[in-house]
């Protein structure tokens, strides 16, 4: 069962039904700013950017496929 959240999860007021769950749009801007600015990102390992570069995504990457 999931968590219910009671209030707005920026600043924690009640959530308005147009802009659920957020209290209002500054605070729905607000979250969307940080997805944008990578504020949300997690820390993982440190990526060379040669082998990304040169990296394969993987799908139809075998070359005996048909």
């Amino acid at each position: 069962m999931m968590a219910r959240i009671s209030g707005c999860p920026i600043c924690g007021a009640a959530p308005s039904p147009e802009q659920k769950p957020f209290c209002s749009r500054g605070c729905k801007d607000r979250d969307l700013l940080q997805w944008l600015g990578e504020g949300y990102r997690l820390p993982g390992a440190a990526i060379d950017p040669d082998d990304a570069a040169n990296a394969q995504s993987g799908l139809d990457s075998d070359p005996d496929r048909d």
